[in-house]
Parts: structure tokens; sequence; C-alpha cells
């Protein structure tokens, strides 16, 4: 494999847990991209589709007592490895599903195995930080949405050649296979970046969570709803709200997605400058005025202004309550995680249905506000102190770990 063609241990396992992230985002663009296909071939009402979309996000929710056993029994390798085939065949069940109720299953079972890949690929990512001292995770983060990216390029092509979801699928799952094999090798076998404090706290495995865990809870929901919602509503918003023409809407979607991505490629140095809950409390804070000074003015250009500053702004938030979460042990992480992906699936649901009650722009509205109470949250958690600069720079010798 590839993987064992890169002599720096670091950058060799950063690829493979990348491949990871790059297969989510890949897999979740692909069946979204799919919807309206789904939606006829179904013959599905908007509102059935929004509860479809729903389904994905109970299983998200619902996921958290199995990802805690599995990551216990499995360790976050195998999970993830598992977790990502299984998502990969389910884009076949989905092509495949006879009527809605299947469909519905499909759906959850989506949501449920992407809640595992989730908690298990950012064990990895975590695990990683702390083994070599090197921030890692807004890159990790940053490779999902490329994947998404990825896969909207994909969907355009096929769509163009032919209209068969099954065909599209197939295509896509030859992708997800092929990240599958070339992750397999470089992944940690030692899947725990926190052991000291796992088997401190491994006589209450099941306890109820801790205050500055719900906290966690509390940021990781509200972020990754704020970075889904403008991801499916800004298009819409810029041409009902904003009177865009039908060229210029898509630009929403471009402006969140691309500044995003390249916020969090540059994040990680970030993070060592100024830390982590400077970045969580002034980014999301940044995110929220900027959206809501742009509802207040109006227009295309405010618009864009103002999703821009969500996608700066939010672009490391994940990341960094991630790595706070796994610094928490195992049960802490697999719970926030999994509020991350309730956030990330059922958020924007629900954003319609603010938006359906009482318009977009207080549906826009709303986004703004989740990022804000990110803000709040961030002065809640404890977060660890930024690294050294030279830490930033001069990788850690192979093995070594920061201290607990």
């Amino acid at each position: 494999m590839p993987a064992f063609r890169i002599s720096d241990p670091f950058l060799r396992t950063l690829l493979a847990i990348a491949a990871l992230f790059f297969t989510l985002g890949f897999q979740y663009a692909t069946w979204a991209s799919r919807i309206p296909a789904i939606k006829a071939q179904l013959g599905l009402s908007a509102a059935e589709v929004g509860v479809l979309l729903m389904a994905a996000g109970v299983g998200a929710a619902a996921s958290f007592p199995l990802v805690t056993l599995l990551m216990n029994r499995l360790g976050a390798r195998r999970l993830a490895l598992w977790s990502a085939l299984c998502l990969t065949l389910l884009l076949f069940a989905l092509a495949a599903a006879p009527n809605y109720p299947t469909a519905l299953v499909v759906m959850c079972g989506d949501g449920l195995l992407v809640g595992c890949l989730n908690v298990a690929m950012n064990a990895q990512g975590a695990a990683l930080e702390s083994r070599h001292g090197r921030n890692a995770m807004s890159k990790l983060h940053a490779t999902f949405s490329a994947g998404s990216l990825a896969a909207a390029v994909l969907a355009s092509g096929v769509t163009a050649l032919t209209a068969t979801v099954v065909v599209h699928f197939a295509a896509a799952a030859a992708v997800l296979l092929l990240l599958l094999g070339c992750a397999r090798p470089g992944l940690l076998t030692d899947e725990r970046p926190a052991a000291g404090r796992e088997r401190q706290h491994a006589g209450r495995r099941w306890a109820l969570p801790s205050r500055l865990t719900l906290w966690m809870c509390c940021a990781m929901a509200f972020g990754t709803v704020t970075e889904g919602a403008m991801n499916d509503w800004s298009a819409l918003y810029l041409k009902d709200v904003a009177r865009a023409s039908a060229e210029l809407a898509p630009m929403g979607i471009a402006v969140v997605s691309g500044v995003m991505v390249l916020s969090r490629l540059f994040a990680d140095g970030w993070r060592s400058r100024w830390g982590d809950g400077r970045i969580v409390r002034v980014g999301s804070a940044l995110a929220g005025v900027g959206l809501a000074l742009a509802l207040l003015s109006g227009g295309v250009l405010p618009a864009l202004i103002g999703f821009a500053c969500v996608g700066l702004g939010i672009a490391a938030v994940t990341p960094c309550v991630y790595v706070a979460a796994a610094g928490q042990g195992p049960q802490a992480l697999t719970l926030v995680a999994a509020m991350g992906t309730t956030g990330l699936l059922a958020g924007p649901p629900v954003i319609g249905f603010i938006a359906n009650a009482a318009g977009l722009v207080w549906g826009m509205a709303a986004v703004a506000a989740s990022a804000l109470v990110v803000s709040l949250c961030g002065t809640r958690i404890r977060w660890t102190p930024p690294a050294a600069p030279a830490d930033a720079d001069q990788p850690a010798h192979d093995g070594a770990r920061t201290a607990p």
C-alpha cells in the first residue's frame, strides 16, 4: 500500500486518518446529491423528504450506547474500518429501497454508522496529536469538506452520463473502497490517546456525563447545526430573500465551503499560537455576529460577507471540541461525537421547520444564534493550553506523548 512508502510516521498516519475523514464527507455528499432522484423514485412529498433526512439524525442520536460498546470492544481502528465498509454498502441499499419505510430504515442505519465512524476517526485524530505533540485535527476536518466537494463533482459527472442512481452509487463505492484500502495500513493500533485517564475512570465507564462533557456536547451540537444549516440553506436564502440570480445563488455554498476548507488548512497553526479556547470563543462569535449583521443589512453582497464570516469562524470549532472531549476519555468523546453527528444531520431540517413557520430570515437568524451559543459554551470548557511554538514546526520523537 502507498502508506508504507512514507517514512515519516506522523505523515503516514495523518494521511491514513485523512482518508477516513474524506470517506465520511464523500459518502454523505454522495447520497445527499441524489435526494431529488430518490424523491422521484419513491414518489415522496417535500415533507416526507424532510422526515427521511431526519431519520439519519435519529440514527445518529441513538448511536451513543452502541458506539460506546463497540469502541470498548473493537477499538477505534477496527470500528472505523468496519463502519466505513458498511457505509459503502449502505449506498446500494438506499438505491435499491423499494418503498418509503425501507428508505427510512436505511437512513436511520446510515446515521448510526456515521456516528460510529465519526467517533472512531476523531479518536484516531486525537491519538495522533497526543502521540506526536503536533496539531492536525483541523487539517483532518478539512478533508471531510474536500470529500463532500469531490462527491459533488463525481455526482455531476455521472449524472451527465446517466440518471441511474445505482450506477452513480457503484462508482462512488469504488472510490470509497479504494480509500479504505489506502487507510487501513497507516491507522494507529493504539487508539486511546488518554489511556491514563481511561484507566482512572474505568470504574465509572457508564456514569452520567460530567458538567464539562455536557458543555462540550452543547458546543458541538450547535456548532454542527451552524455548519450543516449553512450548507443546506445559504443558496435558498440568496435566491428567495436576497433576490440573487439563479447563477449567483450557488455561490452561498461555495463561499461557506471554500472559506471553511481554507480556514481548516491553517487552523492548526492558529491553535498552536492562540489556543483552542480562544479560537472557539472568538471564531463562533465572529460567525454569529457576522451572519446577524448580514441578515439585518439585506442584499447579496452583505449575505456573502456574512457567509464568509461563518465559514471562517466556525471552521475550527468541531476539531477543537473533539480534541477537548478526547482528553476526557472515550465515553465523553463518544457522547460529544454523537451530538455532533446529530446536529449535522438533524440541524438543517429543524432550521427548515423554523423557516416554514416564520420565514427564512428567522431560520437563518436561528443559525446565527446557534453560533453565539457555541461561543458561550466555549467559556465553560476547560481547554488544553496552546503548544509551544516549536511544537508546531518540529515533529516530536516517534512514540513520544504529551503529558495528560
